[in-house]
């Protein structure tokens, strides 16, 4: 091989390279956050339902959102339908359940699990512009949340858009992973700062700030947000202090 030869293969493989950087820097957050969810979706799902005391937690927003038999309930950002058998048993089949996501792979395992429950609706889209209507005459009863209002850059006006769609007497509950508060457990709080580290989308794992202070900026506007618009209902902690279930009706 000549040194010409050689390169012109080396500048081969750099261009390469660099137009394989161009296109991942070029893909927008959502994009890069989909491939990511739909990646690692059979592993979430068994995350999803099997963590200890995962399931307490689920019964206690679906509870609290104090649903009846017919109402309509939005799950937005429901991942792969975990909440959907706590969700479909309240309203039962004469209800409805939608519910919204924007991976297509979470959704496809979703999809799995709404072969039991005839009520249920799957929809993709993007909660902080959810493709549901609000109707005068059959608004959704309730919005769910789990695990999710840390992914928006803007919580507080996703939650009070929220509050909008299902109108006044209408229930919202949120659901979070935080620090706990607790000062018997904050011994653990670097490790939570570890899985929030490894468990996030490329683009905000790379950034310089912390993951973590990023996530506690938004659950605390977004909770706050809540309450803004809700007559706070309940409010508990779990998972010595590092799940919060938080839930109102807008006034």
């Amino acid at each position: 091989m000549t040194a010409e030869q050689s390169n012109s293969r080396s500048r081969s493989r750099s261009g390469s390279r660099s137009r394989g950087r161009s296109r991942s820097r070029s893909r927008s957050p959502s994009a890069v956050a989909q491939s990511f969810y739909t990646r690692w979706a059979t592993l979430y799902d068994a995350l999803a339902r099997r963590a200890p005391g995962v399931g307490s937690v689920r019964t206690e927003a679906a509870d609290a959102l104090a649903l009846d038999p017919g109402e309509t309930v939005v799950e937005m950002g429901c991942g792969t339908g975990a909440n959907l058998p706590y969700l479909a048993e309240r309203v039962g089949p004469e209800g409805s359940v939608v519910v919204v996501d924007f991976s297509p792979g979470v959704l496809d395992v979703a999809r799995e699990r709404t072969r039991e429950f005839p009520q249920v609706h799957l929809v993709r889209g993007d909660a902080t512009r959810p493709p549901v209507a609000r109707d005068l005459d059959a608004s959704p009863a309730a919005v769910l949340a789990t695990f999710v209002s840390g992914m928006f850059d803007d919580p507080a006006a996703v939650i009070s858009s929220w509050a909008d769609l299902v109108g006044p007497d209408g229930r919202l509950c949120l659901v979070d992973l935080a620090e706990t508060t607790d000062s018997r457990w904050r011994p653990l709080n670097p490790a939570f700062r570890v899985l929030v580290r490894v468990t996030a989308p490329p683009e905000p794992r790379t950034m310089r700030a912390s993951p973590t202070k990023l996530l506690n900026r938004r659950l605390v506007a977004a909770h706050r947000a809540l309450e803004s618009r809700c007559r706070v209902t309940h409010e508990t902690t779990h998972a010595l202090g590092f799940a919060r279930v938080r839930a109102g009706v807008v006034e």
